[in-house]
């Protein structure tokens, strides 16, 4: 976990702050079914973290991966895929509490941290009370995402922290769905354009 790059220049129409809901024709394995949580989007590019699809891995394996002591009340609390780039690196998407080594403010209220010390208070139940913990991130070069969009790969609802950290990992997809008045097994899974 160390220093990331993230887009410095956000655009008037930035998604930053918004979830991506996976429409049913997206079977890519990693996004299928997903609610993506778009960290930063701006002209260079976006950045997000997957918060639907738990890994085999349980943050008990991460403590016991990095040396770091914790409370087995933690053991099996779930690890997310946050997405195909960068699977190697863990990053904590929390609400903001706390001053941490490497951390990316998105609102006033949610930050995403990349570092090594939020992992060690988590452990001692010093970190933030409401976190996800993911490995690996969901990354678009310059106008990809604004495509997949337009290519009807996603919906796109304004965030809520809520579904974030209160809603089960297995429902968010569902929830997040029906904050725009849609049940998602009611969508074709074939794409077209009106």
């Amino acid at each position: 976990m160390s220093d990331t790059k993230w887009p410095t220049v956000e655009t008037a129409d930035s998604l930053r702050d918004h979830f991506l809901i996976a429409m049913p024709s997206l079977t890519d394995p990693i996004f299928n079914r997903s609610v993506t949580y778009i960290c930063d989007h701006s002209d260079q590019g976006a950045m997000g973290i997957v918060l639907n699809q738990p890994l085999e891995l349980k943050m008990g394996d991460v403590f016991d991966q990095l040396s770091i002591e914790y409370n087995s009340t933690l053991d099996n609390y779930p690890v997310l895929a946050g997405g195909p780039v960068d699977m190697q690196r863990g990053f904590v998407l929390h609400r903001d509490q706390g001053t941490w080594d490497s951390t990316l403010r998105i609102t006033s209220e949610i930050s995403l941290t990349a570092s090594r010390d939020i992992v060690a208070a988590i452990a001692r139940e010093q970190g933030p009370k409401h976190a996800q913990f993911a490995l690996g991130y969901a990354g678009w070069s310059p106008g990809q995402l604004e495509e997949e969009i337009s290519a009807n790969s996603w919906l796109i609802v304004p965030a809520d922290t809520g579904i974030m950290f209160d809603t089960p990992v297995e429902d968010r997809w569902g929830a997040t769905a029906r904050q725009l008045g849609v049940d998602m097994n009611l969508i074709s899974t074939t794409a077209g354009h009106a």
